[in-house]
């Protein structure tokens, strides 16, 4: 299979990219690592993993997650290339566009912006009702303002003051994930001083339960396996952040090497931790699962101190989502693919309208996750995974190309800044299995309706393209 548009490749690894015009070059690996980190690390991780537990079982569950941290690895593999071939803002859909076609660019940036949108809306209600043990007299669209304001003047003041601010709010999750890591895993070996009698778990006892190791069958492991994927989105911020990262040959790489072992720690390590601690049939989504863990091993306050993490979680999530979404919609404009107003900067470089309609759309989505049933808020959370493992298969297409064209054209692959292992079989695999994770929630009913929704709003995109810009519509050059 042949892309659709020609592919020419001027690659010059020796020498740095230029700088993109109007944004500026301001992070490093440090804030590459903990945008990423900040993306990832989330309400998938601090809420929903009981879910994953009490479908999959214990063992089940760590066998998901192991599942997905590798398909982490093979789609960053997938982008280190690439993000350093085009290091532009809003990266993802250049990819696309330059490697597969523009209609699949264009698909793929409005895809993955309406991935954030929603996304954006939904932390900020959590964190609203998450306000109201503390705060019950103060009604959760007030807190909802105040977290709004505060993350859009993060974004709206430098790239860098992002990436600051992002870097300490992962900081808050990371120690938290450590502590159960470390504090859950000595409980597990025999030592908890805190806890005051009674019988604790010992080492992965809990793993052998009266169903067997898979206690409900091995589908609950793949039943799981699109919310263990949309756990680890966030990850490919690396790309998104390209644009603006000093000497992404040097820091992108770096970055996500370190993101992809640091993923694998913390994730499979405190699944694990949770797993071994709570009997299956007793997590759930009713209580944070680390709330759980700590108040089992005798921490005080346990639910207070979990009570803060989440909200920092989960505004570090949103932080991450609102910077995404104002870079796709720059990205877009300065490509011709959407109003050129998107396209303004600040003084300091900041794409100031792209960042207002952006989290415009996050209100509109607070706004429908408050006045909804239930069934609907889960809805957006499917719809956004199924986005994220879109922009996931379109990422591991765009670098299978890519390579192909790069050496038809006469490239030298061991010249290359970074190159991808094992090609082909990386991004094939890759995007294999994200194929799988799509078919199998057609058989979850809580889950299928994001099927009922993305693939048309995929198709839509292809034909407001083809319909608007024509099938031989081009991008400009990136230089």
């Amino acid at each position: 299979m042949q892309p659709p548009t020609p592919l020419v490749l001027d690659q010059q690894p020796d020498s740095p990219p230029a700088a993109e015009p109007g944004l500026r070059r301001s992070m490093g690996p440090r804030h590459l690592v903990m945008i990423a980190m900040g993306g990832v690390i989330g309400s998938g991780l601090f809420l929903s993993s009981g879910y994953t537990i009490s479908q999959a079982g214990p063992l089940g569950a760590v066998i998901a997650y192991l599942v997905g941290a590798f398909v982490v690895y093979l789609v960053m593999a997938c982008l280190g290339e690439l993000a350093i071939a085009y290091p532009v803002s809003g990266a993802f859909h250049i990819y696309a566009a330059r490697s597969i076609g523009p209609a699949t660019g264009f698909a793929t940036a409005w895809l993955y912006w309406l991935c954030w949108a929603v996304a954006i809306g939904s932390e900020f209600t959590a964190s609203g009702l998450l306000m109201q043990r503390w705060f019950p007299d103060v009604d959760v669209w007030v807190w909802c303002l105040v977290f709004a304001a505060v993350l859009f003047g993060f974004n709206a003041v430098s790239a860098k003051f992002f990436g600051e601010s992002e870097f300490w709010f992962a900081i808050v999750k990371v120690a938290a994930i450590i502590g159960l890591i470390v504090l859950g895993g000595a409980a597990l070996f025999g030592f908890h001083p805190l806890r005051g009698g009674g019988e604790h778990p010992f080492l992965f006892e809990n793993f052998a339960t009266e169903a067997g190791l898979f206690p409900n069958g091995f589908t609950g492991v793949l039943v799981t396996a699109l919310a263990v994927f949309y756990a680890f989105s966030g990850s490919e911020l690396i790309g998104v952040a390209a644009g603006e990262t000093r000497d992404p040959a040097t820091s992108i790489p770096k970055a996500m090497r370190t993101t992809v072992i640091r993923l694998l720690i913390f994730f499979v390590g405190a699944i694990a931790v949770i797993a071994a601690t709570i009997p299956y049939s007793e997590v759930g989504l009713d209580e944070s699962p680390f709330v759980t863990v700590f108040s089992s091993i005798g921490l005080p306050f346990a639910a207070d101190v979990m009570n803060f993490v989440i909200i920092t979680a989960l505004l570090s999530a949103g932080n991450s989502g609102l910077f995404s979404c104002a870079r796709m919609l720059y990205s877009l404009a300065d490509e011709g693919h959407a109003p050129r107003a998107f396209k303004k900067l600040t003084g300091r470089g900041i794409p100031l309208i792209a960042l207002s309609v952006s989290m415009v759309g996050g209100v509109a989505s607070l706004i429908s996750s408050v006045v909804a049933p239930e069934t609907v808020y889960l809805v957006l959370v499917s719809v956004a995974g199924f986005a994220v493992v879109g922009v996931w298969m379109s990422i591991t297409a765009s670098h299978f190309f890519h390579r192909r064209a790069f050496v038809r054209n006469g490239g030298d692959v061991s010249a290359l800044a970074y190159r991808a292992p094992l090609f082909p079989l990386v991004p094939i695999l890759a995007f294999t299995l994200c194929v799988v994770s799509l078919v199998g929630i057609a058989f979850d009913p809580t889950q299928v309706a994001a099927l009922y929704f993305g693939i048309p709003f995929v198709a839509a995109c292809y034909g407001f393209f083809y319909l608007r810009y024509g099938r031989k519509a081009s991008l400009e050059r990136v230089s």
